[in-house]
């Protein structure tokens, strides 16, 4: 018995070190196996099978042992706890294992009074029958709370000998004896000496550092001038570039609308739009081919857009059918005026290109006249640093003198420093003798203070183990099953609220599924009506496409005409060839040799890349302007129409 008793107790230890909120139960028990890893593996594995057992069922020996101590067991001490739990776990799933003898042995192991207490508590087939299946079946299923319940009334009649037997023994045990009290002593502690207080140590003197100068946490001037510059020179290149992203937005926004010249007069109507796309770069590149992924408004708005243009479309037909006039003057005054926009533009665009010709001359000839400034303000700061190196040569000699005269007064200093170090050493042994006096008196009333405080804890702890000893009582098991009675209308008890609430939850979830499946029904309906649309718009697409080409081939057929002269023009090319001459004259002033176009200077070859680019984005932007025209021409049609 003393086996079995000190494996329950070995258990019994383990289980009160398990704390749910810092740690698992599978962390708990590989530390126990650890911890057990000294006994033999008989032991081993009874102990951790039993650990294992209480943690997964800890609930449902926790509802028995709490109604045993509310009771059965209110004069039982809490320490007790996990004893009565893994008994309860040992009778309800070990005990057909087991065998009632090894069962019997493992509760005589144990002290007889409170084993008979438990088990006459537990094995009640009055408990069993009643809240005990009750509780646990809301923990559990009842088929399962039903093969816990039948061994345990099998058993019944053999643990009733069983308690018999303990209750003889617990009678013919003698009554204990009265426990001494312990008297505490006074501890034999040596006391220390107290420590002798160190001399202080000279403070170093330390020279005065020279104060960090103010540039050091300024940043400089220069990036700031150069980012402003930057900042300057791309604004300026991006209302260069205005017109051309102006030229590249009009196949997606309508046209110039024009009205036809009204007895006489010419009154233009111009339909900008909305926004301007600004280009971070001063380069265009062509588009890929790429398919574009249009969202549910996208497509519902391209849909509609053509489906206005055919309406459009036929109402134009019918009209004709009806009898209506003919455009053929309308069409004619309108590739007039396109004639004459295509002449505007290609002027504006020579006048832009000039304009970026008549900015770097101008730049050029500002970077010669810094160059000039600059030499300038050399010359005036070498005068200036002559005149400051000689102020430094004079306030040298009289920093030299100043030192000669302060050497003299320390060495007079020097020599009164003996009797002021013996007057220092006499004051500091005053003070370590004050200072001695002042701990000794400090540690003979922590002394008392202490005895005091201990005294005060052992009649605390005594008080503390007096009121332990104390019985303690617990209130009434609640049923949930039980209505309160209260009077009001419409009561209930908690298990038939929880099923009424279980039901109310039931039917929101059938109305939840409904609603999905409605939801669900709808889309599948607009994506169908969406995939209806998408075809219908590459369908027009494509006839799109198709006129478009055409309309390509009759534009490529007809001659392009010259661009024409204009007197804008002709003021850039003045005021170009006037800045060129006016640079030369001062680069020879300055003897500063011209760049050669053979091998540049690097900011020579940006500059010169700069202009290649803007050259190849205006090429590229002209193909792209004579694909889209003829993609335009449809929706111009239908706005003249």
């Amino acid at each position: 018995m003393a086996y079995y008793g000190k494996c329950v107790d070995a258990a019994i230890e383990q289980l009160g070190r398990f704390h749910p909120e810092k740690e698992s139960p599978e962390q708990f028990l590989g530390a126990a196996r650890t911890a057990l890893q000294t006994l033999s593996p008989q032991k081993q594995a009874f102990i951790l099978e039993v650990l294992s057992g209480c943690l997964e069922y800890r609930k449902l020996l926790t509802v028995v042992v709490d109604a045993f101590y509310v009771r059965d067991g209110r004069l039982c001490l809490r320490a007790d706890y996990h004893l009565f739990q893994v008994i309860c776990y040992l009778a309800t799933f070990q005990l057909e294992e087991l065998g009632f003898q090894l069962f019997c042995n493992i509760i005589k192991s144990q002290p007889a009074d409170k084993m008979r207490k438990f088990l006459g508590f537990f094995f009640n087939p009055l408990n069993l029958c009643s809240w005990i299946k009750d509780e646990w079946s809301l923990l559990y299923d009842l088929a399962h709370v039903q093969s816990w319940t039948e061994p345990l009334l099998r058993w019944q009649p053999e643990v009733q000998a069983l308690i018999d037997q303990l209750e003889g023994q617990s009678a013919s045990r003698p009554p204990p004896s009265r426990a001494r009290v312990t008297e505490p002593k006074k501890f034999n502690l040596t006391v220390p000496r107290p420590r002798a207080i160190p001399l202080p140590e000279p403070v170093p003197v330390v020279a005065k550092p020279a104060p960090v100068p103010r540039s050091t946490h300024q940043p400089p001037k220069e990036p700031q001038v150069l980012e402003m510059t930057k900042r300057y020179n791309r604004r300026k290149a991006e209302e260069l570039l205005l017109l051309a992203n102006l030229e590249e937005m009009r196949c997606a926004v309508p046209r110039a609308r024009r009205e036809p010249p009204a007895q006489g007069s010419r009154k233009l109507r111009l339909c900008f739009p909305p926004r301007i796309r600004e280009s971070p770069k001063l380069t265009f590149y062509e588009p890929n081919e790429v398919p574009v992924k249009l969202n549910t408004a996208a497509i519902l708005r391209e849909g509609a857009l053509y489906q206005r243009q055919v309406e459009k479309e036929l109402q134009r037909v019918d009209k004709l059918v009806d009898g209506a006039g003919d455009f053929s003057e309308f069409l004619e005054w309108q590739k007039k005026m396109q004639a004459k926009d295509r002449e505007e533009r290609r002027a504006a665009d020579a006048c832009r290109r000039l304009r970026g010709k008549l900015s770097h001359e101008e730049a050029t000839l500002a970077r010669q006249q810094l160059l000039q400034k600059n030499r300038q303000r050399a010359a005036r700061k070498k005068e200036e640093m002559a005149e400051l190196m000689q102020q430094c040569a004079e306030r040298r000699l009289q920093e030299q003198r100043s030192l000669r005269e302060l050497v003299e007064q320390v060495m007079e200093g020097q020599k009164n420093v003996k009797v002021a170090q013996m007057k220092l050493l006499k004051g500091r042994r005053q003070t370590v003798q004050e200072v001695t006096e002042e701990n000794r008196a400090l540690l003979q009333r922590s002394a008392e203070e202490a005895r005091e405080e201990q005294r005060r804890r052992s009649e605390l702890i005594s008080q503390l183990r007096a009121l332990e000893t104390q019985p303690t009582r617990q209130g009434r098991p609640v049923d949930l099953t039980e209505i309160p009675g209260h009077g009001l209308e419409g009561e209930m008890s908690i298990v038939e609220l929880r099923e009424r609430l279980a039901l109310l939850k039931e039917a929101q979830w059938r109305q939840e599924e409904e609603r999905r499946d409605q939801i669900i029904q709808g889309k599948r309906t607009k994506s169908q009506e969406l995939r209806n649309a998408l075809e219908q718009i590459s369908l027009c697409r494509a006839a799109m496409g198709r006129s478009a080409a055409l309309r390509l081939e009759e534009k490529k057929a007809a001659a392009p005409e010259a661009p024409s002269q204009d007197e804008r023009v002709q003021e850039l090319q003045r005021r170009i060839e006037e800045a060129a001459a006016e640079r030369r004259r001062q680069a020879a002033q300055l003897h500063v040799p011209a760049p050669r176009t053979g091998c540049p200077k690097p900011r020579a070859q940006l500059e010169a890349q700069h202009w290649l680019e803007l050259e190849q984005s205006r090429a590229r932007r002209l193909r792209a302007v004579q694909r889209g025209g003829s993609a335009c021409e449809p929706r111009r049609r239908l706005q003249a129409t």
